[in-house]
């Protein structure tokens, strides 16, 4: 049940990255942070899509663990779009909060998961 919610936190964090990204393009024609922030986050429910079929819980836990990296990497994008005046304040509670939340639960699973080794 976990996975199913990270998974879904996942997913719906991809696409207001999504968003924002064709929103940085269209508006400010802003194509190198845009592209950071599209890589990084959405490489993080990719990851843990990877991580569903891993084949053993070592492996299971090196893709989690990237994941967690590309999250950390997409809050540090987001705090740069709001610090370069890209994002206003209220976008960037919402996405550093929802990105938090992703970390929060990766380092969960992680740690859960290296328990049971």
């Amino acid at each position: 049940m976990g996975k199913s919610i990270l998974k879904t936190k996942s997913y719906s964090f991809a696409i207001k990255i999504v968003r924002l990204s064709q929103a940085l393009v269209a508006d400010s024609k802003e194509y190198v942070l845009s592209r950071q922030i599209l890589k990084s986050g959405t490489a993080i429910g990719a990851l843990i899509r990877e991580a569903e079929f891993a084949q053993s819980k070592k492996d299971f836990i090196n893709k989690m663990s990237i994941s967690l990296k590309e999250a950390n990497e997409s809050a540090y994008w987001i705090d740069l779009l709001k610090d370069t005046d890209y994002i206003d304040i209220e976008k960037h509670s919402e996405l550093l909060s929802d990105c938090k939340e992703l970390i929060a639960m990766l380092v969960s699973s992680i740690k859960t998961t290296k328990t049971r080794l």
